[in-house]
């Protein structure tokens, strides 16, 4: 059983140690937390368990404390994939709901699983999710003085189960400011993906990752016989021919962990029973 997180990304011109300490605090018991959660249930029940914390955790731009778009509303994307049974379901812009890993969760049973917008509310609605507003003052302030603050926000989970079983979720409030009806890559194969070989989630500049097709590239180099150190960097190699900003982390079905960022530093944490890894 493994299970990394990551968290967007950390500047340090931007974030003081105050703010990057709670962030390596809140990453290790969140981790720790889903590692234990792990031992008892699938790995796409573990990613968005920890996902979900990680959304009601205003460090992170996802759930609670996702950024502001232009016109002065929070939309927010999550997406979620399952490694065996190939299912891959999202919802895309969605307002006023506090998780919304967990409604594409519930879309897992559906035959339209990705949803969007006015589509995705109605049907979280009906599932019984509450209203729930996102907006944390900080983000209020930002917005207004139109000043962003820590960097490109996204946040993820992979993980891999007993039973050899791999999944992936990714959650983001956007990018802060953008136009509306701007997609982000979260709730799409190129920011999320697993199948049977390894599973990715990605974060950063969500024109740059779809344009590059990263977690979707990854996974299927890993498929097709690389080692997960070598699809990282072929992949991250393509990333820079056309300037791109992401991070991503990801597990293979051999339990091998493996993360890399265009640009420093993505915060991440990962556990396998033993020995935690975060950022530093």
């Amino acid at each position: 059983m493994k299970i990394i997180i990551h968290g967007g990304f950390f500047s340090e011109s931007d974030q003081s140690q105050e703010v990057k300490t709670a962030k390596q605090n809140s990453l290790k018991d969140i981790a720790a937390k889903a590692f234990k959660f792990l031992k008892d249930h699938s790995a796409e029940e573990t990613v968005v368990y920890a996902v979900s914390l990680l959304e009601d955790d205003s460090l992170y731009n996802a759930g609670t404390g996702s950024q502001i778009q232009s016109d002065g509303k929070i939309r927010m994307s999550a997406s979620l994939m399952n490694g065996e049974s190939q299912k891959f379901s999202g919802v895309i812009n969605i307002e006023n709901v506090k998780n919304p890993i967990e409604v594409a969760q519930v879309l897992m049973k559906e035959d339209d699983r990705v949803l969007g917008e006015l589509g995705a509310k109605k049907y979280a609605s009906e599932n019984g999710f509450k209203d729930f507003s996102t907006e944390i003052p900080q983000r209020r302030k930002e917005y207004e003085e139109k000043v962003r603050n820590g960097g490109k926000g996204t946040v993820g989970c992979v993980a891999l189960d007993k039973n050899g079983k791999l999944a992936a979720a990714t959650s983001t409030g956007g990018k802060g400011f953008e136009m509306v009806g701007r997609i982000s890559d979260s709730a799409t194969v190129a920011g999320n993906f697993a199948n049977q070989f390894c599973a990715v989630s990605c974060t950063g500049v969500g024109e740059d990752i779809v344009s590059n097709a990263t977690a979707a590239k990854i996974a299927v180099r890993v498929s097709d016989g690389m080692q997960i150190n070598e699809a990282f960097e072929k992949t991250f190699n393509e990333l820079k021919e056309i300037g791109g900003f992401a991070g991503a982390i990801a597990i293979d079905r051999d339990g091998n962990i493996f993360h890399q960022d265009s640009h420093p530093t993505m915060v991440f944490a990962s556990f396998d029973g033993e020995e935690f890894e975060i950022f530093q």
